[in-house]
């Protein structure tokens, strides 16, 4: 079911793409626990076709799919997308087509609800949304990290999170009052610290998984959306999510160190044209001793949340025992 639009944001819609009429045309995505829709809107008589609209409405229930259903995790959706209208406003501009973003249009807010309005990628040749990846693909996804993550780094996160990313310590009490594994609910805290004092931070988006990448046609460029958890961090947490994301637990171990390998490259490269001021072997060489870190700080989330999910496999325990045994 497609929910209404107001008069007040169309009117807002219409006025920011110069259309002289709009149609909903259709919901790409409900927005997760009931908290509104993203929707493609098409337009008639201004420069764009079509716009896409991230309809942000607070529920009368809240039904979390797993349960999780308290207060923090409440305050922590309605911040969530506080923090993506700032990004789009603030930051987003300065992502220029190697690490490319929708544009922001126009944002409007109503008494419960909040309509965020957006260029279309479907529409600026990023048509492609995929479930699996080609090695092709996937490099192009790590390239586009390496260029954001080189671009925000060492910048103060105004108006975003904090610590980025939606799995962190503070923001996840209940997942870890549920964590059973005793040596990883123990390890937790130094986890979360030694990824937080790193020397070297940036942006990181926060939920880089696949489905938040969008492909061209043929596969080699991409654009990423979705920030409701950008802010601060070290951008193994993204690198870790992502490639975690991606492949399966054979594909991880075999292919960590070639992936990695790539994503410094590109992210060298990104550095020395975009921060020429930041060593960026130094970051290397720390940044590849979190990888790890961050690989096991989410284990450490998912193990809480959802004790039987499919990312929960042998070679993440291997990973996580090895960090682990660091920390204690």
């Amino acid at each position: 079911m497609i929910h209404s639009l107001s008069e007040a944001f169309s009117s807002t819609i219409l006025k920011a793409t110069g259309a002289s009429s709009l149609r909903v045309d259709s919901v790409i995505q409900e927005l997760w626990s009931g908290y509104g829709q993203i929707l493609r809107i098409n337009l008639a008589g201004g420069t764009r076709h079509s716009v896409v609209a991230k309809h942000v409405q607070l529920p009368l229930n809240q039904e979390h799919p797993r349960g999780w259903n308290t207060n923090l995790s409440h305050d922590r959706k309605v911040f969530s997308y506080q923090v993506e209208t700032n990004w789009y406003q603030t930051w987003g501009t300065r992502c220029d087509r190697l690490c490319r973003t929708p544009e922001f249009l126009a944002c409007d807010r109503g008494s419960e609800d909040v309509l965020l309005l957006l260029e279309d990628l479907d529409a600026s040749q990023f048509p492609v949304r995929l479930t699996s990846v080609t090695k092709q693909q996937l490099k192009a996804c790590l390239q586009w990290l390496a260029e954001f993550h080189a671009l925000f780094m060492g910048e103060e996160p105004l108006g975003l999170w904090q610590t980025g990313t939606y799995w962190h310590l503070e923001t996840r009490p209940g997942e870890l009052e549920a964590l059973e594994d005793d040596l990883l609910k123990a390890a937790a805290p130094r986890l979360d610290q030694c990824l937080k004092e790193a020397r070297f931070q940036t942006f990181v988006h926060g939920d880089a998984k696949l489905a938040n990448f969008c492909f061209s046609a043929v596969g080699d460029k991409v654009a990423a959306l979705d920030f409701q958890y950008v802010g601060g961090g070290c951008g193994m947490k993204d690198v870790a999510y992502f490639i975690g994301s991606c492949l399966e637990e054979e594909e991880c171990e075999s292919n960590e160190l070639a992936l990695l390998d790539w994503y410094f490259d590109c992210l060298v490269g990104a550095l020395n044209r975009r921060r020429p001021e930041v060593d960026a072997n130094a970051v290397v060489a720390e940044w590849r001793g979190l990888f790890p870190v961050a690989w096991t700080d989410f284990h450490r989330f998912l193990k809480g949340w959802c004790p039987g999910h499919w990312k929960i496999n042998t070679y993440s325990e291997r990973m996580a025992k090895r960090v682990i045994e660091r920390f204690l």
